[in-house]
């Protein structure tokens, strides 16, 4: 039997094992060679194992543990304090057992809800520890089941499909012939869409057999983080040869495999290493504004109470010098000796400390968590704020700030997935200097943004054009038909029953994100539909597809668009299956199936219906647009011809496609229904094809290139695979793919074409990146030049409509130099330190001298009522602020289209790249502005300047000797604008904001890129949209969409506030005047600490009588309701001045506190004075008419009454009078000498009693009645207006409306481009300046009144525009008047 380590041996591990976690760098090797050994012979045993424990406490040490947690609080300190010191005899006030209870109950309970929570925790622990997986066994030869907790770093684990992953593994073998596992990481970082990861490349052939007993290479990986995105290591073989890996070949724990049958791994870390752990935080902790205001008021009590023991110490000494001799009830100690009056004093300075303790409100703290769990039910639960679409809810994720929704000043949002929609539809594009306007996406958009009917239905109800008999190419009349048909069989139906019962059946392609009809139903512009079925503009068939396949630029364009993405291609079939295997759910029985597919027969039989529409062609050579609608034609059994040379037949029977090649002797049967596709649509599977995308820009670009015909078909590491207009299919080797990044603004993807071998680079980006990659010959050659000129002025123009742009090139490569740059990339790959830098100094090597294909113009939709949203927070005195890396142009467009900026206002455009110009720019701004006021000046009314900056002079203003000019003019405009920003520009902005101004602010966003901005802000919301839910986990607040923010905001905030202000102020009101009843009493019992009320009854006067009512006020109170408040927006003001709680209200509410003690003292003292009623006989009147004073004050401000008010205040004073009578009745010896026995059944039969109730409480909230009265007639606050206002009538109440706005001044908001005169909705669509009139939306121009630009003052300050004089008083007065 082996001995047991020593002590020395133990602590050489613990060191060495520090040693080995700590180094940056980490050494595995696998454990199937020491399997069975002792656990000091394993390599890896230094590394943590895989079993988590998150819990806080142990059975056994609870109790100490969490106490030690609790006195972390001053406040428990503190009365923990007071009771233990009340156990000293000379500084005892009352019975010390007795002053235990109060804060033994409240520690008892805090220690109950953190031990059930710690529970919770532990059987969460230990579902997942225990949960199966299969790790390698060399003893068994295979895969042998065991616990998640069993794993350790350098074990093989297999895992299959639907399964979540245990640790984090090296992906060593997957069943993908290709080496792919897709998994799914919505746990982590709530996206839906699948991620691709691989094989470590180059270390296993997927045909071989992986056998985990062979592996002798060891893997170097780095030291554990947080970063879910970034990952790095290599593995050396024997042969000493290394092959580096990133996160691409990591599968983290917590995710689930998708479509791969099985993979194995090697765990690199476990436990409480793994990334998912890592980022396990748990919930954040925020100190609301109101708390910390509450804070120094309760240090004002501190002071207060320290003074008023100050007064009865000395009070005591006083009074002990003046008495002419010892009293008898002054009890000598032991040795027959009195302490000096010096020394009594000293001790009654505790003793009043003791009496008094309850001026510090320790339930406060503990009823404000109550009060704020129920608002976060009733903010979650609110129906108003449920998304049907999405089947989600508002989250409220941080729940110790919903009170701070009620104070926000600044409101900072991003713009896409926030304002907008996030579903990009392709709208136009320009190809070699060619516009083409794709005229009929807009009429679609049109027709969406003016029905009320959703997506679907649009697309179900706008018929198609005539088939092919009514539709002919006329520049093209020998073309052959088959061709078009083809390509048009390549797109998605828009028309027709199959999109709207797609989405109805809730099918697989629905459930894929950016995959609504409005993203995937694109139909192509006529004339260049022409252009790419010509192959390169010869006409000939043949040549045509000849062309296709090598040189043609056009078609480069659109193979540009299909391959350069990381979108991930399945097929319906596969995709539903996976996720009704993950949900548990059955698959549709054959029948239900049958009934759909004659369902949706029925209605795509109805739609095919022709009808005739007056086309009208552009002529300009540059611009080319048509009405194009999707073409449609009959079946055809006639053979076409491919790029081979090779004949294909097709023919059609019984709704089955059969086509067949001579060359391989293959024939595929597709079922034309299943595919739901038109008639003649050559198709390679049976299966629909789902896109997964990871943006949704991704998507719509590849949906584009499917419309053109150049269908994305299958992806994986090496291989992209293409159908062509034509109908063949290509598959492209991938040699690499350049991620996009956000410093580079752009991807690539080289390829090797399959026909003429050479290697082809195409690159996706941000237009004015690739503008500055194009090659020399751009500058020299006039064609060249001129094909980027037109480029970038369809760019300017797309970007005043508001539509995102992006630009594709591409670049041909030498044999020779792509290996010398594979070379250097490889080295790069396999590098330790400096990676990240090395990469990219390949990435920007090869990405230069490309050459310009074109650019496309995506729209991206503004949400619901979002203009109604801003001019709501504007209307409530909220700033709003947009930061957005779109191109200033574009965020101009949307920013009035959802009028954030009017057509009044003044636009200050501040652009320069030179700091001087900035700091002039800035100086004379501000020295106009200030001349004519501003939201910061004093007697501003009409707030009409906003400002335009972009991302580089943000970056210069932001620098500390200009940044207080920066916040000082954006302060003074009404809205702010900032365009091309980074990430940690926008974090910057709000951090600068919040803190040179010392305001309340409030950041949203939806995407990755937002986490750091709302993260920097006081309260963060996150928008739970199509870029995942990364803003979502960093945010306090979470909703489905922009609009709900109206309601969270101006309802809600203003409710959490106001009531938790009320709450507040009223138990530090409640506490006060109860503790001065006993204050006051010490000056006629010679200061010596004595009581005139039980102690008990003091106790449950504070623990059970008075503690629900303020509760319940803070809960269920509505000082004014939901329409009111969304419909008067300024009435949300009061809490941004902090009108509810401010040093005014407490000490307001102080001194109401002094005067209703003095007079529930006083008058039952005056009442009873002379009388020869002993001390309980006097405090009863005065503990009772105490308690009716401090519940009638909180009647007094309640604003609305309901059945649960009249229960909790009822039942508080019964529970009074039963409680004290029962007490009465059954305490004989209590507290001696002097017991309250019988002491309420007398006074109850005392009429004086109820005449000293009545009158002492009339007299001492008499002030107080008298005030709101006089404060809600004379004076009346907005909030007492609106109050008035919902007691009207309907019609009465939108007349006195109409009069509040009126007597306020609001002038009406202008309609800025794009925006919809009567909605205000955004249609993506300005008067255009591009050449062709038919370009532009005007399909409703006899029924609806033309957009047109606004007529705005523009002031763009540049570096040619430096003097400030481009803002004038001519400018200014116009709408300052």
């Amino acid at each position: 039997m082996p001995c047991c380590p020593s002590p020395q041996t133990l602590l050489r591990d613990s060191l060495q094992g520090q040693k080995q976690r700590d180094k940056d760098l980490r050494t595995l090797v696998s454990n199937l060679p020491y399997q069975g050994l002792p656990k000091t012979t394993q390599p890896n045993r230094y590394f943590p194992g895989n079993s988590i424990k998150t819990t806080k406490y142990s059975f056994w040490f609870f109790i100490p543990m969490n106490l030690y947690e609790q006195f972390h609080r001053f406040a428990n300190i503190y009365f923990v304090g007071l009771a233990v010191l009340n156990f000293v005899p000379a500084v005892e006030a009352f019975q010390p057992e007795v002053a235990l209870i109060p804060v033994c109950v409240i520690l008892a309970l805090t220690a109950l809800k953190d031990g059930w929570e710690d529970y919770r925790r532990y059987r969460s622990d230990r579902r997942l520890n225990h949960t199966p997986c299969l790790i390698y066994c060399r003893k068994e030869g295979d895969f042998v089941e065991h616990r998640w907790k069993d794993v350790r770093v350098g074990d093989f684990v297999k895992v299959v499909s639907n399964e979540i992953l245990p640790a984090d593994l090296l992906l060593l073998h997957t069943s993908d012939p290709n080496g792919v596992c897709h998994i799914e990481t919505a746990t982590l970082d709530g996206e839906t869409n699948l991620k691709e990861r691989k094989v470590v490349p180059g270390l296993y052939t997927q045909d071989s057999p992986f056998e985990p007993q062979h592996f002798n290479s060891t893997v170097v990986v780095e030291k554990p983080n947080d970063n879910l995105n970034h990952f790095k290591g290599y593995v050396e073989k024997a042969d000493k040869k290394k092959l580096g890996f990133g996160i691409d070949s990591l599968l983290l724990r917590g995710c689930t495999v998708r479509n791969t049958d099985h993979a194995a791994g090697f765990v690199v870390y476990a436990g409480r290493e793994t990334k998912s752990m890592l980022n396990n935080n748990g919930p954040r902790y925020k100190r609301s504004k109101l708390e910390r205001k509450m804070n120094i008021n309760v240090l004002f009590c501190v002071i207060l109470l320290f003074c008023m023991c100050l007064i009865g110490a000395l009070g005591h000494y006083i009074w002990l010098e003046s008495l002419p001799s010892m009293p008898l009830f002054l009890m000598p100690d032991r040795h027959g000796h009195l302490d000096p009056p010096t020394l009594s004093s000293f001790y009654m300075f505790f003793t009043m400390i003791i009496l008094l303790q309850i001026l510090i409100p320790i339930s406060l703290y503990v009823s404000i968590e109550i009060v704020k769990a129920g608002q976060v039910f009733f903010i979650t639960n609110d129906i108003d704020l449920y998304d049907e679409e999405t089947d989600s809810r508002v989250q409220c994720r941080t729940v110790n700030i919903t009170e701070d929704l009620g104070q926000i000043q600044y409101v900072f949002s991003d713009k896409t997935g926030t304002l907008t929609e996030n579903k990009m539809v392709f709208r136009r594009c320009t190809v070699m200097g060619t516009e083409y306007a794709h005229k009929e996406n807009a009429i679609r958009l049109a027709l969406l943004g003016e029905a009320d009917d959703t997506e679907e239905e649009v697309l179900f109800h706008q018929r198609p054009l005539p088939s092919q008999t009514g539709w002919t190419l006329e520049d093209n009349h020998d073309h052959d038909p088959e061709v078009i048909q083809r390509c048009h069989g390549a797109q998605q139906p828009h028309s027709g029953g199959g999109g709207h019962h797609r989405n109805k059946e809730g099918s697989a392609q629905g459930e894929v994100a950016f995959s609504s009809p409005l993203e995937t139903e694109v139909v192509p512009d006529r004339k260049l539909l022409q252009r790419v079925l010509r192959g390169g503009g010869d006409g000939a068939g043949g040549r045509g597809i000849r062309h296709c396949e090598e040189t043609d630029l056009y078609l480069d364009f659109f193979l540009a668009l299909a391959v350069c993405n990381t979108v991930v291609v399945s097929t319906a079939t596969q995709a539903q299956a996976q996720r009704q295997r993950a949900s548990g759910r059955p698959s549709p029985s054959l029948l239900q199936s049958l009934v759909r597919k004659i369902y949706s027969l029925r209605h795509t039989i109805r739609s095919w219906q022709p009808m005739t529409e007056k086309e009208d062609l552009d002529t300009d050579p540059n611009t080319n647009s048509s009405p194009s609608g999707p073409v449609n034609s009959h079946v055809s059994d006639h053979p076409h011809t491919t790029a081979g040379g090779q004949t294909r037949e097709t023919t059609t029977a019984g709704g089955q496609t059969r086509e067949t090649n001579p060359a391989g002797g293959q024939t595929r049967e597709t079922n034309a229904q299943a595919n739901n596709t038109r008639p003649g649509l050559v198709v390679s599977t049976a299966d629909k094809l789902c896109y997964e995308a990871e943006s949704p820009d991704e998507a719509a670009l590849v949906y584009a290139a499917k419309a053109y015909g150049f269908t994305l078909l299958a992806r994986t590491p090496d291989r992209v695979t293409v159908r062509l207009p034509h109908g063949q299919e290509l598959t492209y080797q991938v040699l690499d793919t350049l991620t996009f990044d956000p410093n580079r603004k752009r991807m690539s993807i080289v390829l090797r074409h399959p026909i003429t071998r050479e290697i082809v680079m195409y690159t996706k980006g941000a237009d004015y990146t690739i503008m500055d990659l194009l090659g020399t010959p751009y500058a020299e050659n006039r064609l060249e030049g001129s094909q980027k000129n037109s480029t970038q002025r369809h760019l300017d123009w797309y970007a005043k409509e508001g539509l995102r742009t992006l630009c594709l090139a591409k670049k041909v490569l030498s044999e020779r130099a792509y290996e010398d740059w594979s070379l250097v990339r490889q080295h790069a790959v396999a590098a330790i330190n400096n990676r990240e830098e090395l990469l990219m100094e390949t990435v920007v090597h090869l990405e230069t001298h490309l050459t310009l294909l074109g650019a496309t113009g995506i729209e991206d939709r503004l949400q619901d009522s979002v203009p109604d949203t801003i001019m709501a927070l504007r209307e409530a005195g909220i700033q709003v602020w947009v930061l957005t890396g779109d191109k200033p142009e574009t965020a101009i467009n949307i920013a009035y289209a959802c009028r954030l900026l009017d057509q009044g206002d003044l636009v200050i455009n501040m652009r320069t790249n030179n700091k001087a110009v900035c700091a002039s720019t800035l100086d004379c701004t501000l020295e106009q502005v200030r001349r004519h006021g501003g939201p910061g000046a004093p007697g501003y009314h009409s707030p009409s300047i906003g400002l335009v900056i972009d991302g580089h002079t943000l970056g210069m203003a932001l620098e500390s000797d200009l940044v207080e000019r920066f916040v000082e003019l954006a302060r003074r405009c009404r809205s702010v604008l900032c365009c091309r920003v980074t990430p940690l520009q926008k974090s910057t902005v709000v951090k600068v904001v919040r803190e040179r101004l010392e305001v309340m602010t409030l950041a949203i966003g939806d995407g990755a890129n937002d986490v750091n901005m709302i993260q920097a802000a006081d309260v963060g919301i996150g928008i739970s949209g199509q870029e995942g839910m990364q803003a979502v986990m960093a945010s306090d607040f979470s909703i489905s969409c922009f609009k709900h923010l109206k309601k969270l905001i101006l309802v809600h905030g203003h409710w959490c506030y106001s009531r938790l202000a009320n709450m507040a102020v009223y138990f530090f009101y409640k506490n006060v005047t109860y503790v001065n009843l006993l204050f006051w009493y010490q000056f006629y019992c010679g200061f010596s600490g004595t009581s005139m009320i039980d102690i008990w009854l003091i106790i449950f006067f504070n623990l059970f009588f008075t503690s629900t009512p303020p509760i319940m006020f803070a809960l269920m109170d509505r000082d004014v309701a939901t329409e009111t408040l969304l419909g008067l927006p300024e009435l949300y003001r009061s809490g941004q001045g902090s009108e509810g709680y401010n040093h005014f209200t407490f000490w307001i509410a102080m001194l109401d506190a002094f005067y209703q003690s003095l007079v529930c003292f006083f008058i039952p003292f005056w009442t009873y004075h002379g009388s020869d009623i002993d001390i309980y006989t006097f405090g009863t009147p005065i503990n009772t008419v105490s308690l009716f004073t401090i519940l009638l004050h909180l009647a007094i401000e309640i604003k609305t009454w309901t059945v649960v008010h009249w229960v909790i205040m009822l039942g508080s004073v019964s529970l009074y009078f039963m409680g004290t009578l029962v007490y009465s009745a059954l305490c004989i010896s209590c507290n001696p000498p002097s017991d309250p026995y019988w002491i309420m059944e007398q006074q109850l039969a005392d009429p004086m009693f109820y005449l000293v109730c009545v009158i002492t409480t009339v007299v001492a909230l008499l002030p107080r009645y008298t005030y709101r009265v006089l404060s809600n007639t004379v004076a009346p606050s907005p909030l007492a207006r609106a109050r008035h206002l919902e007691r009207l009538d309907p019609t009465a109440r939108e007349q006195w409306i109409r009069e509040w706005r009126g007597l306020r001044g609001e002038r009406t908001v202008g309609v800025g481009p794009g925006t919809d005169p009567g909605t205000g909705a955004f249609s993506g669509q300005s008067e255009s300046p591009l050449p062709s009139p038919s370009s532009t939306l005007e399909p409703f121009s006899s029924e609806h009144n033309p957009v047109r630009t606004p007529t705005m003052k523009n002031c763009d300050i540049t570096e040619s525009d430096i003097m400030m004089n481009v803002i004038t008083k001519r400018s200014l007065n116009p709408f300052l008047s």
